[in-house]
């Protein structure tokens, strides 16, 4: 599976998730600061992953910055993103379950290497939601991107 992983530093636990990624038999698809050849800020390479997931030319994407918060908004500007910022296990799950989120969201300065590990197995254990009211939030999702 080819996961789209983007940062705009080589700080903290960047680097260290896309050995993760690979330790789980996954194949990463750097971009930014990861890459030797791109731009770095946030909202470029947040964009080119979560461009990479909306094309299927990856299946899910993770984007890193100092907070979080930038590369998520920068990946949900994407049509057919759905990014969801996580600090913690419990959360990630429920992105995956409730949310069908296709794109996970991490700190840099507040993700450790521990609790990466465990954002990583709640997010890559999960599965969407099959109940009709998860499904219905999903579908109205895509219905708002058409209305703007």
């Amino acid at each position: 599976m080819q996961i789209s992983v983007a940062a705009d530093e080589r700080v903290g636990v960047a680097e260290e998730l896309v050995e993760q990624l690979r330790r789980r038999g996954l194949e990463p698809v750097v971009h930014g600061a990861l890459s030797a050849t791109e731009r770095d800020d946030w909202a470029w390479a947040s964009e080119a992953a979560a461009r990479d997931v909306a094309a299927g030319r990856a299946e899910q994407g993770i984007v890193c910055c100092w907070t979080g918060t930038g590369a998520s908004i920068a990946a949900n500007k994407v049509a057919g993103i759905r990014a969801a910022l996580c600090a913690d296990a419990f959360t990630a799950a429920g992105a995956r379950r409730w949310n069908d989120a296709n794109v996970l969201a991490l700190s840099l300065r507040t993700t450790s290497s521990a609790v990466l590990t465990e954002i990583l197995d709640a997010w890559f254990g999960a599965d969407p939601s099959s109940a009709s009211e998860d499904q219905a939030n999903i579908a109205h999702l895509a219905e708002i991107e058409r209305t703007d």
